[in-house]
C-alpha cells in the first residue's frame, strides 16, 4: 500500500514532465520595490560583437533592470549557423570584480534555466503571473551568475531551419563552450575569474560534458587563439550522472528508506519494482558496454518509466515524496509554473530581456527531451568523465535532498563513493559530519569530504528537501554554495554577509 509523506504546510513546487533523474527546477525575475512590478524599461544595447575564432557569430544584448539592481545583460549569443542561445546574466551583489563566475544549468533535457533563476536561486522569486519578490538567498549575492537556456530550442533559445540538429549532450556541450568563449571575449572582466558550473537534475549529464570540453580546449588555448577558462569546480544538485548506480537504487528508497512510499517492503508493489530494477540494471549494463543509441535508448526509456511511472500514476510526486500530485486532475504539480509561463511570455518582459518576439517561452521542451532520451543520451556513463577533471584540480560537489526519489541520495552517494579519483580511498573512509548553517545555526544535513580546504570531492545530504534544494531549503543551499565557491569547508562556522 502507498505511504503518504505529504505535509499540510509544505510549500508547493514545480513539475517534471518525464520522471527522469535529472529534470528541471523553477524560477523567475523581478524589480526592486517589493512586491515588484516586472514591467520596467531596459537599456537596449543591440550590440553585435564577434570573436577572432568565430568571426561570423554575433551577440545581441539588452541591459535589463528587472529582478535586481546589479548590472545585468540578457539576450542571444549565436553559437553556430542559425543557433541562438538565450542567457540572462547578473553581477554579484557584493564584489563583481573578484567574486567567481558561475554558469547555472537546469535539466530536462529541455528545461529552461530561467526556472532556476525565478523559482530557486536567482535574485527574485515569482509571486504571481505579473509580480516577483526579492530573493535574499540569491546565489548572485557572492557570485556573478549566468543563467543559460541550452540546448537550442530550450526556453527562449532557438534554432533556424538551416541549423545543424542537436541530438546529444556532446553536441550541446560544444555549443555551450562556444557560448562561453564569446561571452568572455565580450566581457573580459569576467574571463579571469574562477569559473564554476552548477547544474541540477539532467544537468548531471550536461555539466561533466561541458567541463570536459573546457578541460581539453584549455590545453590548446595558447596555440588556438581561444581564451583559457579558469575552471574551478562542478556542482551537481540532485543530478543524474551514473544511471547504472542511480536508477536501480529506486527500490531501496521507495521500499526500505526513511521516506519509503510503500508500507510493505516485501509486498507486491516492492517485489514488482525490484524486478523492474533488475531489468533496468541489465539493460544499462548492456548500454555501458555498447555505448550506442540503439542499446542505450531503450534502456533509458525503460528505466525511467519502469522506476517512476507506476508511482506517478498513483499520485506520488517522485521529485518530493512528501507531496501528492494527481496529474489526472492538474497539468502541473506546481502552480508557479503557470505563473512563469504567463510572465515570461508577456510582451513587456520579452522586450525587457531582449527575447525574440516571435518566440514562445516554453519552460520544458518535451519534444527535445524525448529526442535526447530515445537516443540514449541520458543512459550513458557520464561519471567516467569526472576522474580526469578531479585529478587535474577541478573540485566536485554533489548534493542531494533527502526526499527526492527521482535522483535519490542512496544512488548519488554510492556513485561518488565509487568514483575512481586520487581521493577515492580518503572519501570512502570519510564519515558523515553534521552541517549547521552559519547564519541560523540550523542543522541542515550532513557532509562527507576528501581533499584540502573546502574539499576536492564532497557529498552533501540536505535535510527536508526534495529535487529542488535551493527552493526547498534556500538558506541551507545559500550557505552550502557560498562556502563551496570560496573553498571553505561546509562544516566550519564561517558566515557570509547577506
Amino acid at each position: 500500500m502507498y505511504r503518504d509523506h505529504s505535509h499540510p504546510h509544505l510549500r508547493t513546487k514545480m513539475r517534471i514532465s518525464l520522471p527522469i533523474c535529472g529534470l528541471i527546477a523553477i524560477g523567475l525575475p523581478s524589480i526592486l520595490a517589493f512586491p515588484q512590478s516586472p514591467f520596467a524599461s531596459q537599456q537596449p544595447l543591440d550590440e553585435r560583437s564577434g570573436h577572432p575564432a568565430f568571426p561570423h557569430y554575433e551577440m545581441r544584448l539588452n541591459e535589463p533592470i528587472l529582478c535586481d539592481s546589479v548590472q545585468q545583460y540578457s539576450g542571444y549569443i549565436d553559437v553556430g549557423k542559425e543557433k541562438h542561445l538565450f542567457f540572462w546574466f547578473f553581477e554579484s551583489r557584493s564584489s563583481p570584480a573578484d567574486d567567481p563566475l558561475v554558469l547555472w544549468l537546469n535539466g530536462g533535457p529541455g528545461g529552461s534555466s530561467m526556472l532556476g533563476l525565478l523559482f530557486e536561486l536567482g535574485p527574485c522569486n515569482i509571486a504571481s503571473e505579473n509580480e516577483t519578490t526579492r530573493n535574499p538567498h540569491s546565489w548572485n549575492t557572492h557570485a556573478n551568475v549566468i543563467f543559460l537556456d541550452q540546448p537550442v530550442n530550450t526556453g527562449y533559445s532557438y534554432a533556424g531551419p538551416g541549423a545543424e540538429p542537436v541530438h546529444s549532450t556532446q553536441t550541446a556541450a560544444r555549443d555551450v563552450y562556444t557560448f562561453l568563449q564569446l561571452f568572455m571575449h565580450n566581457f573580459p572582466q569576467y574571463a579571469r575569474l574562477p569559473f564554476h558550473i552548477a547544474a541540477e537534475s539532467y544537468g548531471g549529464i550536461f555539466a561533466p560534458n561541458i567541463a570536459s570540453v573546457i578541460h581539453a580546449e584549455n590545453k590548446d588555448a595558447a596555440s588556438s587563439g581561444l581564451l583559457p577558462i579558469n575552471l574551478a569546480s562542478i556542482l551537481l544538485g540532485n543530478a543524474l550522472t551514473d544511471p547504472l548506480v542511480q536508477w536501480p537504487s529506486t527500490p531501496e528508497f521507495a521500499c526500505d528508506g526513511p521516506f519509503a512510499v510503500y508500507d510493505d517492503p516485501n509486498g507486491l508493489e516492492c517485489t514488482a519494482l525490484r524486478v523492474r530494477a533488475r531489468i533496468c540494471d541489465d539493460m544499462l549494463r548492456a548500454c555501458y558496454l555498447a555505448n550506442t543509441e540503439y542499446v542505450c535508448g531503450p534502456a533509458g526509456l525503460y528505466c525511467v518509466w519502469g522506476m517512476f511511472g507506476p508511482l506517478e500514476l498513483i499520485g506520488v510526486n517522485t521529485n518530493d515524496v512528501r507531496m501528492k500530485c494527481d496529474k489526472t486532475k492538474q497539468a502541473s504539480c506546481w502552480p508557479e509554473e503557470a505563473w512563469i509561463q504567463t510572465f515570461m511570455n508577456s510582451a513587456s518582459v520579452r522586450d525587457a530581456i531582449g527575447a525574440d518576439p516571435r518566440r514562445e517561452f516554453i519552460d520544458m521542451n518535451t519534444t527535445l527531451q524525448f529526442d535526447f532520451m530515445s537516443r540514449g543520451d541520458g543512459a550513458h556513463p557520464t561519471h567516467e568523465l569526472l576522474p580526469a577533471l578531479v585529478n587535474d584540480g577541478v573540485r566536485l560537489l554533489v548534493y542531494a535532498g533527502n526526499t527526492d526519489m527521482v535522483c535519490n541520495y542512496f544512488g548519488k552517494e554510492r556513485w561518488i563513493t565509487q568514483l575512481e579519483t586520487e581521493f577515492h580511498a580518503e572519501f570512502s573512509a570519510a564519515p558523515h559530519r553534521p552541517w549547521y548553517t552559519a547564519k541560523s545555526g540550523t542543522l541542515s544535513g550532513s557532509t562527507r569530504s576528501a581533499g584540502v580546504k573546502g574539499g576536492n570531492v564532497t557529498f552533501v545530504l540536505v535535510h527536508d528537501a526534495g529535487h529542488l534544494v535551493p527552493h526547498d531549503q534556500p538558506e541551507a543551499a545559500f550557505d552550502m554554495f557560498n562556502r563551496w565557491i570560496h573553498n571553505i569547508p561546509i562544516t566550519t562556522n564561517r558566515s557570509f554577509a547577506v
